[in-house]
């Protein structure tokens, strides 16, 4: 029988590239800002140890899928012999900086760890998902957090209830492509809590990404007629924040075709770790 399990998207609500390691990996500092919106999975336990992904997504290969790469590498490190059928109800846009991919992973993680009961914490389980991409971790704690090093150095930070409305111009956005240009900045001072809540931060993503993409920069220009318009990650989606969820939809219901728009609520406690510890119980 299947289960239904959240993979909520994120928000950066700044990135600074602070530096790059000696293995090309960029330092940065961000906070991530869980949304109540995102992908859904259904899974259902296997006994003959398949893993299977059992919906179509022709953008994503299955040997590049995250979902998959992260029931098998719980698999392999339990030593577990069930297996699972995958199917992924995608709503978070490709290439859109919302962590759809790490989501999805982070999902597959704490399903299959419950529901075959392979015990693993969460601390285990966020660096298994480390190896699958920076981004996990945050998924697979399921809180909004302040990040630093490549993103998996995380403490938790409690950002308030706003409304956030996202625009997705359509563009699929190279994450390679945005920290291999040679103009982007990666020696911006580290900042504190202070700085961040007094809304001196920026995304040194976003003029690179204006630059290589002239879709999201017509959509960040757009956004900004309503509100300080964001980019999220390294794009290619935008966003900006407003106090109520009328004032939100009121903005998303302008959005100029053939653009796509959600409106979502910022959480402190992500979908999934709601699930999850009412599965627990």
């Amino acid at each position: 029988m299947a289960t239904e399990w959240p993979a909520p998207a994120k928000l950066n609500l700044f990135l600074h590239i602070c530096g790059r390691r000696a293995d090309g990996y960029h330092l940065l500092q961000t906070v991530f800002q869980l949304l109540d919106y995102g992908d859904t999975l259904r899974v259902s336990p296997r006994a003959d140890g398949k893993i299977r992904r059992v919906a179509e997504l022709p953008e994503v290969p299955e040997d590049e899928d995250l979902c998959l790469r992260a029931a098998r590498l719980l698999q392999q490190e339990t030593g577990c012999r069930l297996g699972a059928d995958i199917h992924i109800d995608k709503r978070l846009p490709i290439g859109g900086g919302l962590g759809g991919g790490s989501s999805d992973a982070a999902t597959a993680l704490v399903a299959l760890n419950a529901l075959w009961r392979t015990g693993l914490d969460v601390d285990a389980l966020s660096r298994l998902g480390l190896r699958l991409g920076a981004d996990v971790p945050v998924f697979v704690r399921g809180l909004s957090a302040w990040g630093e090093g490549v993103g998996e150095r995380l403490s938790p930070v409690r950002l308030g209830s706003r409304w956030y409305l996202v625009v997705a111009p359509g563009v699929s956005v190279s994450t390679g492509r945005v920290f291999a240009a040679p103009e982007l900045t990666r020696n911006t001072p580290r900042i504190t809590m202070s700085a961040f809540r007094a809304g001196r931060v920026r995304n040194d993503c976003e003029p690179v990404v204006r630059g290589l993409y002239p879709e999201v920069a017509r959509a960040l220009d757009w956004l900004a007629q309503f509100g300080e318009a964001r980019l999220t990650g390294t794009g290619g989606c935008v966003f900006a924040a407003f106090a109520t969820e009328p004032e939100a939809r009121a903005v998303c219901e302008q959005v100029p075709p053939p653009w796509q728009a959600f409106v979502a609520r910022g959480v402190d406690v992500s979908p999934l770790r709601r699930v999850a510890a009412a599965q627990a119980a």
